[in-house]
């Protein structure tokens, strides 16, 4: 006997234990697993008397509020597709991905009403207009259709096999792509989530990471299947995080390096007085050793770094804890941790090859390309074969990371393929160069870039953000790292500004910074 893999399974076992436990809370509201399934029941049941079908697709944008979460739930119970769409996005992206995605219904919180209303000439197959939040005319309010709705729908059993979550990339010089996710790819991430991890009904998750980030790294089903606590958060703000992680007794959450950088250089008041033993789970660009160094000495809060990416469902290996560990100092298992580590069980099977095809010596320092196989992997990039055939060829999704594998299996990164700087015929990690320069204690964040040289071809510079009240110089940079860097692969200039340059979701653009001073200028 065989019944689909799906997160919905998930839920049907939380509506049998949990309905009394705490679901979710946001602000000053909170729900029950039983008020927040029938919120979910009733919200199908709107969609379906809008004429939603199986198959079709229903667009969010919204922050982490409980209205977004009960979206991961209502829509695929009646066999719809969420397309949850980056918010920090702007009028045109908001267009293309409604247009591309073949939406018929948008839900939108009220700071992006605005913005839709701008492009409702532009996307004439969305059909229904709903505002989660606010009130604006020619928009449907969500509360309002949900409390005038009873809890009856048409549930459809999912079929494996078929998309529950229609994700988009975040382009950086063409547009996004569809990544079409599938009801098996969310259940068997979920439950390595579970397998590798502590996650258990006592968990208190804090909604940090984006929801709509790769369906928040599949998190918006996890901690349901627990019968966790989930507590929204709609700004990743370092003040808000220290407030709400005491106030709700948080005891877990995930976290882009970027959003590490800011907890790590928060006022040192908000430091000291934060809860410890907090869990936190980091991806989405290889974080610096030093980072989580500081955050789980200062802070007392335990990193676990994971890898993956949206076109794998999206997390393949995770950094794991070894009892051989135990013996490093401080700064040696934050260098452990910095690596994205072995593959979860169950989930998919992750190599590095060179440009043969054939795995890498496991020495640390011969690179090649991750890839990655099983059931992790998307079903494909929606209406674009042709980049699909060029991900996924002789049977492995190509990540375009460049990475090394160390004698203990440990997967570590050192660049994009694109970002791989050859100097004079040598290869240079930027990330190496990066994690050295956020050693230092006047650098808050760092990016380094090839530019072109005459006589080596390429040479790294380096963009230095620096601490606030901080002061260093360039020839000081230098020096530092000639401490800790083979000297070719010191930077060969630093530049220093205020920002650096990121995507909608916290990832740095470096094409904008290799075109340098008058690129950055633009932005």
């Amino acid at each position: 006997m065989e019944t689909p893999l799906s997160p919905l399974d998930f839920a049907r076992r939380a509506r049998r234990l949990y309905p009394d436990r705490i679901a979710v809370v946001d602000g000053d509201s909170q729900f029950t697993y039983r008020d927040f399934f029938e919120r979910c029941d009733r919200w199908s049941a709107v969609l379906q008397n809008l004429g939603v079908k199986p198959g079709d697709r229903v667009a969010t944008i919204a922050p982490n509020t409980h209205a977004h979460l009960e979206s991961f739930y209502a829509i695929p119970q009646i066999g719809a597709v969420i397309v949850p769409i980056n918010y920090r996005l702007n009028a045109a992206d908001f267009a293309y991905i409604l247009n591309h995605s073949g939406a018929r219904v948008v839900c939108v919180h009220s700071d992006y009403l605005e913005l839709i209303d701008q492009i409702r000439d532009q996307i004439p197959g969305v059909e229904h207009f709903i505002a989660f939040s606010g009130s604006r005319t020619g928009w449907k309010s969500h509360e309002t259709c949900l409390m005038a709705a009873s809890t009856q729908f048409t549930a459809v059993e999912p079929v494996e096999t078929e998309m529950i979550a229609l994700n988009y990339t975040s382009g950086t010089t063409a547009n996004p792509k569809g990544v079409m996710v599938t009801h098996r790819n969310t259940a068997l991430n979920i439950m390595g989530h579970l397998m590798h991890t502590r996650i258990t009904s006592a968990d208190h998750y804090l909604w940090v990471l984006p929801m709509f980030h790769a369906n928040g790294w599949c998190f918006v089903w996890t901690i349901t299947a627990v019968g966790g606590r989930h507590v929204c958060l709609p700004k990743a703000d370092p003040a808000m995080i220290f407030e709400t992680v005491a106030r709700e007794k948080v005891t877990l959450l995930c976290a882009a390096p970027t959003v590490l950088i800011s907890i790590a250089n928060a006022p040192e008041t908000l430091r000291r007085n934060a809860p410890r033993s907090v869990r936190v789970f980091t991806a989405g660009a290889p974080p610096a050793a030093a980072t989580i160094e500081r955050i789980e000495g200062e802070l007392g809060w335990e990193i676990t770094h994971v890898y993956g990416l949206t076109e794998v469902s999206p997390i393949v290996t995770i950094s794991e804890v070894r009892p051989e560990h135990d013996s490093l100092t401080p700064s040696g298992r934050a260098v452990i941790k910095s690596r994205q580590g072995v593959e979860y069980l169950g989930n998919a099977e992750v190599r590095v090859i060179d440009d043969e095809g054939r795995e890498v010596a496991h020495d640390g320092s011969t690179m090649g390309e991750i890839v990655i196989r099983g059931n992790a992997v998307m079903r494909g990039y929606y209406n674009d074969p042709v980049a699909t055939e060029r991900a996924i060829r002789n049977g492995w999704f190509h990540s375009g990371d460049a990475a090394v594998v160390h004698p203990n299996g440990y997967i570590e990164i050192r660049d994009r393929w694109k970002d791989v700087i050859i100097s004079g015929g040598e290869n240079i990690s930027s990330v190496e160069v990066e994690g050295v320069l956020l050693r230092h204690p006047a650098v808050r964040e760092a990016a380094v870039v090839g530019m072109s040289h005459e006589k080596w071809g390429e040479t790294p510079v380096a963009f230095v953000v620096c601490r606030e009240g901080a002061s260093v110089t360039a020839e000081d940079l230098r020096l530092f790292c000639r401490e800790h860097l083979a000297h070719f692969k010191v930077p060969h200039a630093f530049e220093f500004i205020s920002e650096l340059p990121k995507t909608a979701t916290g990832k740095i653009q470096k094409f904008i910074l290799r075109g340098g001073r008058a690129n950055l200028a633009r932005q």
